[in-house]
């Protein structure tokens, strides 16, 4: 009886076993494949920068000086901050086109608040919100709920900030060299690493984790991804719009920080063009343009692969000119990519759920593209409660 018993127990620990392996070393498997496919999008820029690294660095050895590499990153941080901000917006289905216009408005807030006897650490805290504010309450409110078009409102407020700038700094260089707090951004250091380049750490940390790890990061996936089925789903979609252009406007308004304090300046035309160079970092990153995949990871390489390219063309001795020309082009290809992405991605479902059958392709039409992160909990659990389905 005893020989039997053990014998008994010994089958049931075997069953046990063998069904402890059967269900979790295809759950395994199925974790290496979908992070196998999410990194495929940053073999293209991850090989592309270490192109320029390895051709820039034959051409002039002080390229990979490790005092080069800290200006790439310092004269970049302005870029990475607006670019990590930018992610949100197009992951969520949209564009900011008025991060540049946010950035000296940030700049010449925080002149007139030191001007008017503010102290410097709450006139930056103070300054830095009122970007993140006006994006949520104006450019947020106007595309989540207002139902308008991303791109029309942003060019709207691109164009009346920028303005107001103007009118306000008379088209002049607000200098804020007396401020040390404020000059120190620019020049001071900490752990052997200038302030910028910390500013930019602390923003792709804050912005990764937000949108890997949390419920209101998945409802970004989601509304991208599609916003009808999120909102059917219970999602406060017009919320998650605010939040995301909030994130935009909250980014840009530290990047317009980090530039005064390196100027030690607010200046009326510090980002004239960044909109449209963090633009093409994020979508150079593998982030689509339609919205609903895509990370700051991606949009760390693309940020990096701009810095370096423009910083090796001034190394070998390329005229500054070229810089915009250099930057159209990398636009222009950045679109290019992005489309030739989702027409492989398209095609490739269309040829799999064709071969599975009418059964599978009623569930197929509600998956997420190759690469975007399911945002299972964020419906099952919708952030900020239930929305509405006619919200």
């Amino acid at each position: 009886m005893r020989m039997r018993a053990g014998s008994e127990v010994e089958t049931g620990s075997s069953s046990v076993d063998e069904s402890f392996r059967s269900d979790t070393v295809p759950a395994v498997r199925r974790d290496l494949v979908g992070w196998l496919k999410r990194g495929r999008r940053y073999v293209g820029p991850g090989g592309a920068l270490v192109g320029i690294i390895v051709v820039f660095a034959a051409l002039h050895p002080f390229f990979i000086h490790g005092q080069n590499i800290t200006n790439i990153l310092t004269s970049n941080s302005d870029l990475m901050l607006v670019a990590a901000g930018m992610t949100f917006a197009m992951i969520g289905g949209g564009f900011d086109l008025s991060v540049g216009s946010v950035m000296e408005a940030t700049g010449v807030l925080l002149a007139g608040l030191l001007a008017i006897g503010v102290p410097q650490l709450l006139a930056i805290v103070i300054a830095i919100l009122c970007a993140g504010l006006f994006g949520a309450l104006v450019n947020g409110f106007l595309i989540g709920y207002a139902r308008l078009n991303f791109l029309v409102v942003t060019l709207g407020t691109m164009t009346a900030v920028e303005g107001l700038v103007y009118v306000v700094t008379n088209g002049n260089t607000l200098s804020l060299s007396k401020y040390h707090m404020v000059a120190s951004i620019g020049s001071a250091k900490a752990l052997g690493i200038g302030v910028p380049i910390w500013f930019m750490i602390g923003a792709v940390v804050v912005a990764g984790v937000c949108l890997r790890f949390t419920r209101v990061g998945r409802a970004i996936y989601a509304v991208g991804g599609n916003r009808e089925a999120a909102r059917i789903a219970g999602i406060r979609v017009g919320l998650i719009t605010m939040l995301t252009y909030g994130a935009a406007g909250l980014f840009a308004g530290m990047a317009g920080i980090v530039d005064a304090g390196r100027l030690a300046a607010a200046s009326p035309t510090v980002g004239a063009t960044i909109n449209l160079i963090a633009g093409a970092a994020v979508l150079l990153g593998g982030t689509s343009f339609s919205g609903g995949e895509g990370g700051i990871f991606g949009t760390i390489l693309g940020v990096l692969l701009i810095g370096a390219l423009e910083n090796g063309l001034g190394v070998v001795g390329v005229s500054d000119f070229w810089s915009n020309v250099v930057t159209g082009i990398v636009l222009v290809v950045a679109v290019g990519l992005d489309q030739f992405q989702k027409s492989r991605t398209r095609r490739r479902f269309v040829r799999e759920s064709t071969e599975a059958g009418p059964a599978d392709v009623a569930v197929g039409k509600g998956a997420a593209p190759v690469g975007a992160y399911q945002p299972v909990e964020a419906i099952v659990e919708p952030p900020f409660g239930s929305g509405s389905a006619h919200e």
